[in-house]
């Protein structure tokens, strides 16, 4: 190695010890680690790109530095939508470090990369405090029993108020009014339940019926609207 010329001229000072790391919290023991083989965890971490058109939600189970699953959940931009095609691809068997430029096309992965880099880097994950960690496909757990992710989308105006257009229950279809046009509940379709139902045999028709539910007091509105077209 390289050194200047006044350094080389300097004496030479031993240090008295050599310092540890400070141990982190991870899959239920503390660890002193100094490479990225050495991280395990499982967490979160939400990316934007510059122009902020749309976000990616990426859980990711790694052990011991590698990444084992990983889910990619986007909302709001058709292109990022089509690169968590290629991160399902590319992600899982990549090292920690490796994956934080990783070719994606969309610059939102890396920056929530970057924030989950953070994250297990410091011990700040999800299984920190679980002995063992979590199971390789707990991620797919994470999406519930209709495999589907939870999407909310409401929208508002000064002129005609608010409209619920979907929720964690599902596609909302109707909103209750009471006497006042306020809302007091909502009328949904759970289309992961009902393609469930569907794949299983039964028509359209009736598996949208099985997966049509209510929320709040919709059976105490007084009026009823379509919020998309009303």
């Amino acid at each position: 190695m390289h050194t200047t010329k006044e350094l080389d001229h300097m004496y030479c000072v031993k240090r008295s010890r050599h310092y540890g790391m400070t141990p982190i919290p991870q899959e239920g023991r503390y660890d002193e680690v100094e490479e990225t083989s050495g991280i395990s965890g499982f967490s979160h971490a939400v990316g934007t790109c510059t122009t902020a058109q749309g976000a990616v939600k990426l859980t990711i189970n790694v052990k011991k530095g590698i990444i084992e699953e990983a889910l990619i959940e986007t909302i709001g931009c058709s292109g990022m939508t089509h690169a968590a095609n290629m991160a399902a691809e590319i992600l899982p068997g990549k090292t920690l470090f490796g994956a934080l430029n990783t070719n994606l096309v969309c610059d939102a992965f890396h920056v929530a990369m970057r924030e989950m880099f953070l994250q297990l880097a410091y011990g700040r994950s999800q299984s920190s405090f679980t002995e063992g960690g979590l199971l390789v496909g707990a991620g797919f757990e994470d999406l519930g029993p209709t495999v589907r992710s939870m999407v909310g989308t409401t929208y508002g105006t000064v002129q005609r108020g608010p409209r619920y257009l979907e929720a964690t229950e599902g596609y909302i279809t109707k909103l209750a009014l009471d006497k006042d046009d306020l809302i007091i509940g909502y009328e949904y379709v759970n289309f992961g339940r009902m393609m469930n139902d569907v794949a299983a045999g039964l028509s359209a028709n009736e598996a949208m019926a099985k997966a049509t539910g209510t929320y709040g007091r919709f059976s105490e509105g007084v009026h009823f609207i379509n919020p998309r077209k009303e």
